[in-house]
C-alpha cells in the first residue's frame, strides 16, 4: 500500500447482526411491499424452517412474497434471466437472497436484471462481456445461512455463463444490499466440509485484500481481523457446529471480509479459481481455493514480506521473523479443518485442463491480476495449477 494512500469509503448497506436478529425482518423498514425470494434448489431452506420463518416475519411486515428456488451451488446466467422475467411479471418490488452466497449473488444479478433490458451478460465486465452501465436496479435484502462469501456487505455478484464458460465476478454501488441480516443461529445446520469451505472463502478474501496493491488502511483493519478470528474460531465451528460462539465468530469474520471486498479487492487467486469452477461446476468455490492456496501463497512469498509477516502474527499471535510463518500456519489451520487433503481430480479435472484455464482466469477476470503484488507471468499461473494437483 502506498505510505501517502488516497481512498473512498462507501458501504451503503445496513447490517444487523447477531442470534436472534432474523426476527427484526418483522419490525424494520423494508424496501417495498412484495418481495421475491431466491433460495437454491436444495433442500435445507425449507427442511429446517429457515423460509417459512422468513415469509412469516414478512407477513407479520405487511409483506408478501413469491419465491425462486433453483439457484444452483455456482450460480448461472439462464436462472437470473429466468426469475427475473418472473419477478418483472409478478411486479416485485425488491429481492430476498436466502441462503449461502449463491442465493445472494443471485439476487443481485436479478434485481438488475428486473429493471434493464438484454441479457444479463450485456452489463458484464471481462470475457464476452459487454460491459453496458447499470443504471438501476431493485433493491436487496441479504439474509446469509452461511459464513463464508460477505456477500452480505459487498457489491459483488459471481454468476456463470454456462454457455460460453465464463465465471465473472461484477457488480456497481447499485448491488450493495441495501439491508443485510447476519443471524448466526440461522447457520447451525451447516456440515462440516461446507463450514470449511465457506470459512476459507472468507480468509481468502481479508488475505487477497490484504495483500492486493489497491489496499486501504480500512481494508487492513478488516482483514487482519477476520484473519484472526477465522483461524481462532473456524476449526472449533468445523469440529463442533453447535458451537453458537463460534458461529457467531466465523460469520462476523465472514461479514468483516465482506468488508474487505468493498474496500479493497481480492487478486488473482479468485481469478484462478473462477476459472477451475467455471469448467467443473461442481466444484465448490472454497475447495477450489483451498486446493491452490499453498502454491498460490508461496509464489508472493518474499513480495510481500512485511504484510506476510503480520497475517502470521494475526493468527497466531505471536512475533513473526519470517514470511513463511504465514504459509505455516494457513497449512495448520487447513489441517485443524480437515481439509489439509482435497484432491482436485475428485472432481474430474484433469492436468491437461491448466492451459486452457491460464487462458480463462486472464481473459474472465483479468482485472484482479492488476492487483496482485507483483505481476505473475502465464508460466507462474500455470505451475500454481500444477504444483496444486493430485
Amino acid at each position: 500500500m502506498n505510505a501517502n494512500p488516497i481512498f473512498s469509503l462507501y458501504v451503503p448497506t445496513k447490517i444487523l447482526f447477531g442470534c436472534g436478529e432474523i426476527k427484526k425482518l418483522a419490525t424494520e423498514t423494508l424496501p417495498g411491499r412484495k418481495a421475491m425470494i431466491v433460495i437454491s434448489g436444495g433442500t435445507s431452506m425449507r427442511k429446517y424452517g429457515y423460509l417459512d420463518k422468513v415469509i412469516g416475519y414478512l407477513t407479520e411486515n405487511d409483506v408478501s412474497a413469491i419465491v425462486y428456488d433453483k439457484i444452483l451451488p455456482n450460480p448461472i446466467k439462464a436462472h437470473v434471466m429466468e426469475a427475473a422475467a418472473i419477478c418483472r411479471e409478478q411486479k416485485c418490488d425488491f429481492i430476498i437472497g436466502l441462503g449461502g452466497g449463491s442465493s445472494i449473488d443471485s439476487a443481485k444479478a436479478i434485481a438488475i436484471m428486473a429493471c434493464n433490458d438484454g441479457d444479463y451478460w450485456n452489463y458484464i465486465v471481462g470475457g464476452s462481456g459487454k460491459g453496458r452501465p447499470v443504471t438501476k436496479a431493485l433493491p436487496v435484502v441479504a439474509i446469509p445461512t452461511t459464513a463464508g462469501t460477505g456477500t452480505e456487505a459487498d457489491p459483488w455478484t459471481v454468476i456463470t455463463n454456462e454457455e460460453k464458460q465464463e465465471k465473472i465476478g461484477f457488480g456497481c454501488p447499485l448491488t450493495f444490499p441495501a439491508l443485510s441480516i447476519i443471524d448466526p443461529s440461522l447457520m447451525l445446520t451447516v456440515p462440516p466440509h461446507l463450514t470449511a469451505y465457506q470459512g476459507f472463502d472468507a480468509f481468502f478474501h481479508a488475505a487477497e485484500g490484504f495483500l492486493a496493491n489497491c489496499a486501504t488502511p480500512i481494508s487492513d483493519l478488516y482483514a487482519l481481523e477476520a484473519i484472526r478470528l477465522l483461524y481462532k474460531y473456524l476449526p472449533v465451528a468445523v469440529n463442533d457446529g453447535r458451537d453458537l460462539k463460534a458461529r457467531a465468530k466465523v460469520a462476523w469474520a465472514s461479514t468483516l471480509a465482506g468488508l474487505v471486498e468493498a474496500t479493497s479487492c481480492c487478486i488473482s487467486e479468485h481469478s484462478m479459481e473462477h476459472a477451475m469452477s467455471a469448467y467443473y461446476p461442481e466444484l465448490p468455490h472454497g475447495a477450489g481455493l483451498i486446493a491452490i492456496s499453498a502454491a498460490y501463497f508461496e509464489t508472493f512469498r518474499n513480495d510481500s514480506m512485511k504484510r506476510y509477516m503480520k497475517m502470521a502474527e494475526a493468527m497466531t499471535q505471536q512475533k513473526s521473523n519470517r514470511p513463511s510463518d504465514f504459509i505455516d500456519a494457513l497449512l495448520r489451520m487447513q489441517k485443524e479443518c480437515r481439509v489439509d487433503e482435497i484432491k482436485l481430480s475428485d472432481w474430474g479435472i484433469k492436468l491437461e485442463d491448466f492451459p486452457k484455464m491460464v487462458q480463462n482466469a486472464r481473459e474472465t477476470m483479468g482485472n484482479l491480476f492488476t492487483l496482485d503484488p507483483r505481476p505473475l507471468t502465464d508460466e507462474e499461473v500455470l505451475g500454481i495449477y500444477q504444483k496444486s494437483y493430485k
